[in-house]
């Protein structure tokens, strides 16, 4: 794929209006796409809903449409016109010949956001086979001198392999050795899980829409030092930090890639393992920014994406974060009718930290079961490892063995089922 170089750094915004989307949903899907491009550092010049009947197989607008974008960009003196609606490689390149800059949509932009916040070695290898896979039917749009030849070896026939065979090669053994870098990865990362799985402590997954606050609930809750910024997408690795909860029951809790209306498939599907993390968890906090007048949407793009993890049978605690941020006071009351399990907090200002807590443990004591052991006399260590994985109810000692009645992981009942009271 062709990076979007530094030099080119302002843009002309386009998302189109198809009859079947409301004009207000328009305009914040182009807010959207400026806070993507601002955070990639792109100025935009100026922005634009373009009402189309349907798309047009050529240039996703009508030609007349495209060289009125086309002469506008180029009074505007952008460098590229950016499209919030996906762009096919043919209509890419029509838009480019027509217009003379550089045509990109919002998938594009997003796969730069994640190439530039990637860290880890997982991470890179994910955003690198989303952006192989991109690149590849758009070869041609980065050779448009197709007369350049490799020549054939001797006593070989015909011109030899235009450049386009070459780098379309190239790219699929590209393409090859990341999928195969990334399913070793993969076979660590399950590993790991199952070690981690092994050991009976419950696990809780952080999710929502980007920029709604994970991060910062991670560091509150935990203690950690994962990254805070007020952008999307300021994370893609999935942290795990360890929290005791009042009643001494220890958490783990995983920070997860944040989601956003109209990503990308290939992102999903590259950034399947990262969101396992999310499959494999006992129970979820849905973080949600209660101050973007977006949020109800935000809310069921997450759930739409989460319907596809099958996580629906996994418990939820539904958070809307920056309650401090809410100048429409409207908006919160009406959140608070609508949600009336939710919470309600500012991780910023502290505000409701200790709730979140208190929910968490309420929530486990709900879904964990409640049962009682009889331990040996003697494996005082046993019945130590229920005292800091659950929650005990009740402890007596008879003449042979420890009687404790709890609420413990799953995980722990089964790992000491033998020690089950009838």
């Amino acid at each position: 794929m062709n990076d979007i170089p530094r030099t080119r750094n302002t843009a002309l915004l386009v998302t189109l209006k198809t009859p079947d989307i409301e004009p207000e949903l328009c305009e914040h899907y182009l807010d959207e796409l400026h806070s993507l491009c601002e955070t990639l550092g792109i100025e935009i010049l100026d922005q634009t809903v373009i009402p189309v009947r349907q798309l047009h197989p050529r240039f996703l607008v009508g030609s007349g449409k495209a060289e009125e974008l086309s002469r506008w960009a180029e009074e505007l003196e952008a460098d590229c016109i950016i499209f919030d609606d996906t762009i096919s490689p043919s209509q890419q390149r029509n838009l480019e010949h027509i217009s003379g800059r550089c045509v990109i949509d919002r998938q594009e932009v997003i796969l730069e956001i994640f190439s530039e916040h990637a860290r880890t070695r997982e991470a890179m290898l994910q955003v690198g086979l989303a952006r192989m896979e991109y690149s590849l039917p758009r070869l041609k749009r980065a050779w448009t001198h197709l007369s350049r030849q490799r020549g054939g070896m001797r006593g070989t026939r015909g011109e030899g392999e235009t450049q386009l065979e070459v780098d379309r090669r190239i790219v699929l053994k590209k393409i090859a050795k990341l999928k195969s870098d990334l399913r070793k990865l993969e076979a660590q990362r399950s590993t790991r899980r199952k070690q981690r799985t092994g050991i009976p402590v419950p696990t809780g997954a952080i999710v929502g829409y980007t920029n709604a606050g994970k991060s910062s609930l991670l560091n509150a809750m935990t203690g950690a030092n994962a990254v805070v910024e007020n952008q999307l997408f300021a994370t893609l690795d999935p942290t795990t930090r360890k929290m005791e909860l009042q009643g001494g029951t220890r958490v783990l809790l995983t920070d997860t890639v944040g989601f956003i209306r109209k990503l990308p498939h290939s992102l999903v599907d590259a950034f399947h393992s990262t969101l396992e993390e999310t499959i494999m968890a006992d129970f979820l906090l849905h973080v949600l920014d209660a101050s973007n007048p977006e949020v109800e949407h935000h809310l069921e793009t997450t759930r739409e994406v989460l319907n596809e993890l099958e996580t629906e049978n996994i418990p939820t605690l539904l958070i809307f974060n920056k309650i401090d941020l809410c100048e429409d006071t409207y908006q919160l009351e009406h959140l608070k009718r609508m949600y009336p399990d939710a919470l309600f907090v500012s991780i910023k200002k502290g505000t409701g930290i200790g709730d979140i807590a208190d929910s968490i443990e309420q929530l486990l004591f709900e879904v964990v079961p409640r049962v009682r052991f009889h331990f040996p006399i003697s494996r005082y260590d046993l019945a130590a490892e229920v005292h800091r994985s659950g929650t005990v109810i009740e402890e007596t000692y008879e003449d042979s063995y420890i009687s404790i009645e709890a609420r413990v992981p799953v995980r722990l009942k089964k790992k000491y089922s033998t020690y089950l009271a009838v």
